[in-house]
């Protein structure tokens, strides 16, 4: 695939703003996106996205939830260095129904062969991580907040890739 980008959102919808992933995903599905982008919308289905991987992507980004000790809602864009993809041998994979952790997927996808180009994480800082007894399932309210700038921040990401002829700004860590 030449200049193909995966955008995965990672999450699960029950425990609070580990959901971010999956939001961003789904508002980034309402707008136009070049034909050359695929938005997956991975939840915590840890197989699919391993595979997924092996699909040879240009540029993947990988968009979660993401506990750095900031304040909640702040956003991240951190570059995974494909030799920092640890071997699936120093690594425990535990395939677990209540979520996904993206370090063990990496390892799994290294393991069966994938060829990581450029791997970047959007990550937003969470409030709430688990469920609360309220049983409200959703997205605190600085986490929903940062939704948004996450898409402008993504579409950044991929329209600066797919086009570096324009000039696009945006940090990455």
């Amino acid at each position: 695939m030449d200049r193909s980008v995966l955008i995965a959102g990672i999450g699960n919808i029950f425990h609070g703003d580990d959901a971010f992933g999956i939001s961003v995903i789904q508002r980034l599905a309402t707008v136009d996106s070049p034909s050359q982008v695929r938005l997956m919308d991975v939840g915590i289905r840890a197989i699919d996205l391993g595979f997924a991987l092996l699909d040879g992507y240009e540029l993947t980004i990988l968009v979660d939830a993401t506990s750095r000790g900031g304040v909640p809602g702040t956003l991240y864009t951190i570059e995974i260095e494909p030799d920092d993809v640890p071997d699936l041998a120093n690594q425990t994979l535990l395939v677990n129904s209540h979520g996904l952790n993206p370090v063990s997927v990496l390892a799994l996808a290294k393991s069966m062969g994938a060829n990581f180009k450029r791997l970047l994480l959007v990550g937003c800082e969470p409030s709430i991580l688990d469920r609360d007894d309220t049983g409200h399932i959703g997205l605190s309210e600085a986490v929903e907040a940062a939704v948004n700038p996450a898409v402008q921040i993504i579409q950044s990401l991929v329209a600066s890739f797919l086009y570096p002829e324009e000039v696009y700004s945006h940090e990455i860590v």
